[in-house]
């Protein structure tokens, strides 16, 4: 029977070591025995961008990018977007398991009496200019919101790690909804707790004169369903920083505002912006070969193609192209949808494109949901980020909750000087 060991033997000395083999990995450590002699520090791996390094091990959320699967704690995706609302997947995200219905009803109390922001938030907000973008403004402001709850630096009483964790999935479409009506220079519509999660959100985005909303309830459930395919994505580059930021033990507002930093990035949270901003280029169906051809050449990128995980079609997207037009049918239809679909066609039946696995990913679909609602672009990264926030948080969870972990601090191959000695400025040449 053979043994879980990789064998290893460096020709540097003809010695052999034998690494134990655990879920498929060998432990970085493992490494450092391996030296020419007695003054080196040890053999390190180098992987930039962690392209194949595993930090944690967890237990939310899984993928197989080869075969286009992902699972929240075990379910498949498209159960849940189809079965589920935000609020139960977030409690599945965080707790494991789903919820019974006494569970769900006091989770939904939990989060629904934590929507309110303190009133020197609303000020904190005035201070921003007109044309702040939305997303920098959520990002200082989920910051700010460690010096509301001092008591959230008691990141290990689990009793108040819980209470910081409904208030900050319960505040972040408020927070959300007032940077979009802020950029607008309305006034901000308060969190109206009769309403659901999405239904309220709906409310304070877009509450005018009347004296109640009514949310659409088609575009209520896209939005929910939405917020759950953004519930959580393994470890991505948010995620990873809600974790590293976490590990120094810093409280949960700075580390997820750490988080929604990294989300803002175009290659992130960005993304969806940047396949519509493509689609508008493209302009009319008929361009769309010309197109094709310019990327074929090296002349641009095709945008909301292809993924860091997915090398096949990601299940998301094929959610959120259904979703598309359940929405259309209540505000009309995108015409980017038309350019997207041909897009996609194309793309899907041309060699260059199968032999590179560039399908369409979450992204590519997304933003044309959303601006057909009449939300700009500049608001695409925020609705992301209120979906992630119980992903966020469950990873911050997961990672406090490992004895194996320790404050994040990778290594590097250092390639500078050698010692050298000051000179004075005087004598330098």
């Amino acid at each position: 029977m053979p043994k879980d060991t990789l064998t290893v033997t460096d020709n540097r000395t003809g010695k052999t070591y034998e690494l134990p083999i655990e879920n498929g990995t060998i432990r970085g450590m493992d490494l450092r025995q391996i030296k020419v002699d007695d003054d080196d520090f040890g053999l390190m791996s180098y992987d930039p961008a962690f392209g194949n390094t595993a930090s944690t091990k967890s237990n939310i959320t899984f993928i197989d990018g080869e075969k286009g699967i992902l699972r929240y704690r075990g379910y498949p995706i498209e159960q849940l977007a189809e079965r589920s609302s935000f609020l139960e997947t977030a409690y599945l995200i965080i707790n494991g398991e789903l919820p019974n219905r006494s569970q769900l009803e006091m989770f939904t109390h939990n989060i629904t009496y934590h929507t309110m922001l303190h009133e020197n938030v609303r000020k904190f907000h005035d201070r921003f200019r007109y044309d702040a973008h939305p997303m920098g403004i959520l990002i200082s402001t989920v910051a700010a919101l460690s010096t509301f709850y001092p008591e959230a630096k008691n990141i290990f009483d689990k009793e108040s790690r819980r209470t910081q964790m409904y208030r900050l999935i319960a505040k972040m479409p408020t927070i959300a909804a007032w940077c979009f009506r802020h950029r607008r220079g309305l006034p901000v519509v308060q969190p109206d707790n009769d309403l659901s999660y999405s239904g309220n959100f709906m409310s304070m985005l877009f509450r005018m004169a009347e004296s109640r909303y009514t949310p659409n309830p088609t575009i209520e459930r896209a939005l929910d369903v939405l917020f759950i395919l953004h519930a959580d994505h393994e470890q991505n580059c948010s995620a990873n920083a809600m974790r590293s930021v976490g590990s120094s033990q810093a409280d949960p507002y700075s580390a997820l505002a750490a988080a929604a930093a990294a989300l803002y990035g175009p290659l992130h949270g960005g993304a969806n912006e940047s396949a519509i901003r493509m689609l508008n280029q493209i302009g009319h169906v008929k361009h769309v070969p010309d197109f094709v051809k310019s990327v074929k050449a090296g002349e641009g990128r095709l945008m909301g193609f292809g993924h860091r995980v997915y090398k096949n079609y990601d299940p998301r997207a094929k959610v959120i192209k259904k979703l598309a037009y359940e929405v259309f049918d209540v505000v009309g239809k995108n015409p980017l949808i038309d350019i997207a679909l041909e897009l996609e066609r194309i793309a899907l039946q041309d060699d260059y494109f199968i032999q590179r696995k560039l399908y369409p990913n979450v992204d590519f679909y997304s933003g044309i949901i959303y601006q057909a609602m009449g939300l700009p672009m500049d608001v695409f990264p925020v609705l992301f980020a209120i979906g992630r926030t119980a992903g966020w948080l469950a990873q911050w969870e997961e990672m406090l909750e490992d004895d194996e972990q320790r404050i994040a601090r990778p290594r590097q191959v250092y390639l500078g000087a050698d010692k050298r000695d000051y000179i004075a400025i005087s004598d330098r040449s």
